[in-house]
């Protein structure tokens, strides 16, 4: 308890930290809550005038079709942070189950699972998502798949280290020579020295997840029309870039606040759990 007290204290003092954890909350409940938002129907074509300039009535403008631009920006936000946060979330816990397996059990097992992580971790995740696509079918499957499938091997070789350096430790010693079994072991002793490790790498690979889906859907394989994500929208907007730059601009910006936002609170996350190596408070 006193450790969680002082890693929550150092959380509280890091500026940075806080910063991006209040960005992230923001940007999560306008992407959550955004259908139910008073800010029109994204939906409704010919709404406004085609490639219509932000004013009063569309704050954003409208797209190719005259449709407001706001609503389909909150919706491609909330459509990024699902699919990558539901992807990341599984993935997290396969990996850290295969990690802490592979480390504690060593042998036979340990060595499929860390080949399996080296293949995964060399293969192209755009070549595996044409893949996913062609098997699949392009949609939001395929983007959840090849999120899965290219933060996996993280997962799996930061936690199976960490495992490593538990494993060795006295009481892991003592609950072996007590009896306990390799269950009881994983679950009590080894799990919550290793779950701070996990909620680091999970923040690293949601920003890494949200690229993928952004790069996927950009490319067409990810989320479809009429349905938006972030990437979507950048790659119906980068036609007109020269007519209406802020069609691209602002599911930019929107994309590149999340990802800073997700990374600020993972660099105060490990800093407040490694305080020693973490960077000086400002």
């Amino acid at each position: 308890m006193t450790a969680l007290r002082d890693s929550l204290a150092w959380l509280g003092r890091d500026r940075l930290g806080l910063a991006g954890a209040v960005l992230l909350v923001v940007l999560l409940l306008v992407g959550g809550v955004g259908p139910w938002l008073p800010i029109g129907d994204g939906s409704t074509i010919g709404a406004g005038p085609r490639l219509g300039a932000p004013d009063a009535r569309f704050w954003m403008g409208t797209d190719d079709l005259g449709r407001d631009y706001l609503p389909r920006v909150v919706q491609g936000l909330g459509a990024t942070f699902l699919l990558s946060s539901v992807a990341v979330l599984a993935t997290a816990l396969v990996g850290t189950f295969l990690g802490m397996a592979a480390a504690t059990l060593g042998g036979a097992v340990d060595a499929v699972v860390a080949r399996l992580a080296d293949v995964l971790f060399a293969f192209p995740s755009l070549l595996f998502g044409l893949l996913a696509a062609a098997v699949m079918g392009p949609g939001d499957a395929a983007a959840m798949v090849v999120i899965a499938t290219a933060t996996l091997p993280l997962f799996v070789r930061v936690i199976r280290a960490v495992t490593l350096a538990v494993a060795g430790r006295e009481f892991v010693l003592a609950a072996r020579v007590a009896g306990a079994s390799t269950w009881r072991i994983l679950a009590v002793h080894i799990l919550p020295n290793v779950l701070g490790a996990a909620i680091v790498q999970l923040t690293y690979a949601l920003s890494v997840g949200m690229l993928i889906e952004s790069g996927l859907s950009f490319l067409g394989l990810g989320v479809q029309p009429p349905q938006a994500s972030l990437g979507s929208l950048l790659r119906l907007g980068s036609v007109y870039l020269n007519v209406s730059p802020s069609l691209v601009l602002i599911p930019g910006a929107a994309l590149a606040l999340a990802i800073t936002a997700v990374n600020l609170l993972g660099d105060a996350v490990r800093d407040a759990l490694e305080p020693l190596r973490g960077r000086a408070l400002t």
